[in-house]
């Protein structure tokens, strides 16, 4: 019955690291395209975001459209006068790659182009209203030549019914654009309008992990709101296209990304209805974003404005809580998606991003936050410790019980447990603190798929780029051989860091296996193996945070059992039962 559980265990445990290897997110490029690609074709009527949201008249004209260029320290792009859309964005402190001269992560792009990505502002008709305004091919006017801070730029059109359009931006030194859209009307007549901002993505983005959201996002009274490509898919199917929708005041909706955000967001005392939306024309256009509760009217001689937010850039936490504070936008740190145990996760990322401004090293500051953890965690890891030393101390004893009464299971438990009451050892008695420190490891490993500080994080000597796996594989003999086997069956690649890790947990198991059936000893010998090339594959910060955190317990296991005692030492019960 023992070799069969212990076979149970260890076949369980290794589905659970091959499940864990495959819902692991892989290390890929960014899904945008580099910085020298650009549109193939003018954006339709169909294909832009203006055009679904819109009615009236079509394009004013075909001539082409001049660009306001964008530029910030943290952003470089323009805008285009055709549509009025923000369609060409790349962050400048983040490269696609390692490479000097690897292209610039690009946020936003063009209709054409291989990933188009966008910002659209504009106006609807409000039921019964048929005023002419303006569309995606509508030329939009403006006397500013740059979009930068301290200078805003005005783009104006006119209907030639009396109403005039004007959008006026602004944008901060990192990744906010501050817009205001205004409508006066000239004309004699009334006018019912809906304002919209959104985020809109016109391809078939890869949908996320368990470990980091990737896909639809909002904020809406309080509550966060974030779906999956898929669900948006599937729930568009009423004529409007519209998955989800909520109202309420203020808030904020769009796209996330692993390390990016493209959102809008609505002033705190607005009335908004945040929606997700899917148009499936073409290729798929995914439409994230705001329009107000209530049609403004615009009354002859009057005039309406509509304020909002636009966010294009990288989830830094300490810079979406800097606009959560100063713009009133309610959880916007909640787009880095910190999880079930956020109120764990939280102080540890805030902690490991401390260490590492400080250590100038995001592996020394990942190793320098295990052993604060361990210390932090001692006082419950010693507990458990001091069991399994206490249970190894009583092996012998119980080896001996069982080798007498053999014969009879039922005298052997018994005898078993009248000996752990004699020595007040409880077998259970490890489980509580290992459960209790479970949850922080888990918040630890997600950290590190969150973090944007491990993104292209070097470490020391081969490793380049911390987020990635380590590039070394004893199959080909750490490169000096020009193959690469894992190409073709990925369980072949064991780099020095899965060595080593191997190399720890063997030590740490042969430190705390209680067991003393031969059979079972052999085949928990084969787990550090399977542990091996089941993680070569995890990035590399992860292997040096299980390794570091291998040796930082064989240190703190050694400690304690060099303290621990039995309150009846084994030689003296064992002279007690002879005597009886």
């Amino acid at each position: 019955m023992e070799i069969k559980r212990i076979i149970a265990a260890t076949i369980l445990s290794a589905l659970i690291l091959l499940g864990f290897d495959y819902f692991m997110p892989k290390p890929t490029p960014d899904n945008h395209p580099s910085t020298s690609q650009v549109a193939a074709v003018h954006p339709s009527a169909t294909d832009t975001p203006s055009s679904v949201s819109t009615s009236g008249a079509a394009a004013e004209t075909s001539a082409p459209a001049r660009r306001i260029p964008v530029r910030s320290p943290d952003v470089q792009g323009s805008i285009n006068l055709k549509g009025a859309v923000l369609d060409d964005l790349v962050l400048t402190k983040y490269r696609e790659t390692l490479a000097k001269d690897s292209p610039l992560v690009r946020l936003l792009d063009k209709v054409g182009s291989e990933h188009p990505n966008m910002v659209a502002v504009g106006w609807e008709n409000a039921p019964g209203s048929n005023a002419h305004v303006p569309n995606a091919n509508t030329v939009w006017e403006s006397s500013d030549d740059v979009l930068q801070p301290g200078k805003a730029v005005v783009l104006h059109w006119n209907n030639g019914q009396g109403l005039d359009f004007f959008i006026h931006l602004a944008i901060d030194e990192h990744y906010m654009f501050s817009v205001s859209q205004t409508v006066e009307n000239h004309s004699s007549q009334p006018v019912a309008l809906v304002p919209f901002q959104r985020v809109v993505r016109n391809y078939q983005a890869p949908e996320g992990s368990f470990t980091a959201h990737e896909g639809p996002i909002a904020v809406m009274n309080g509550r966060l709101n974030d779906e999956t490509y898929k669900h948006v898919r599937s729930g568009a199917e009423h004529t409007d296209h519209t998955s989800w929708a909520q109202s309420g005041s203020g808030g904020w909706a769009g796209i996330s990304d692993k390390y990016w955000l493209t959102a809008v967001a609505a002033k705190p005392d607005d009335h908004v209805t945040a929606s997700y939306a899917y148009v499936p024309e073409n290729s798929g256009s995914y439409r994230i974003g705001f329009t107000t509760q209530n049609a403004q009217q615009v009354m002859p001689n009057g005039s309406v404005t509509q304020s909002s937010y636009v966010f294009a850039g990288a989830k830094v936490v300490s810079l979406l809580q800097n606009y959560e504070r100063t713009l009133h936008i309610p959880d916007f740190d909640k787009a880095i998606d910190f999880g079930w145990f956020s109120f764990l996760t939280r102080p540890i990322l805030y902690l490991l991003h401390w260490l590492y401004v400080h250590l100038g090293n995001f592996g020394l500051a990942l190793m320098a936050l295990t052993l604060i953890v361990k210390i932090v965690l001692f006082p419950l890891a010693s507990k458990a410790s001091v069991s399994s030393a206490r249970m190894r101390m009583l092996a012998p004893k119980i080896k001996e019980i069982r080798e007498k009464s053999k014969d009879d299971p039922l005298a052997v438990n018994q005898k078993v447990m009248a000996l752990y009451r004699e020595e007040n050892v409880n077998p259970a008695s490890g489980c509580l603190p290992v459960l209790i420190q479970a949850p922080i490891f888990f918040c630890l490993y997600k950290m590190l798929n969150i973090s944007i500080d491990e993104r292209h994080a070097p470490f020391f000597g081969w490793i380049k780029d911390l987020s990635v796996p380590d590039p070394t594989n004893i199959f080909n003999l750490f490169g000096l051989i020009p193959f690469d086997p894992s190409q073709y069956i990925s369980f072949l690649h064991v780099s020095i860091w899965g060595a080593a890790l191997g190399i720890t947990f063997w030590f740490l198991q042969r430190q705390t296996t209680v067991s003393l059936d031969p059979a079972q000893a052999k085949m928990m010998q084969f787990m550090p193996l399977v542990y091996v090339f089941v993680m070569s594959g995890f990035p590399a910060s992860l292997m040096v945070y299980y390794t570091w955190n291998n040796i930082l317990t064989i240190a703190q296991q050694s400690y304690i059992q060099s303290r621990t005692k039995l309150p009846i030492p084994v030689s003296s019960s064992r002279g007690k039962s002879g005597k009886s």
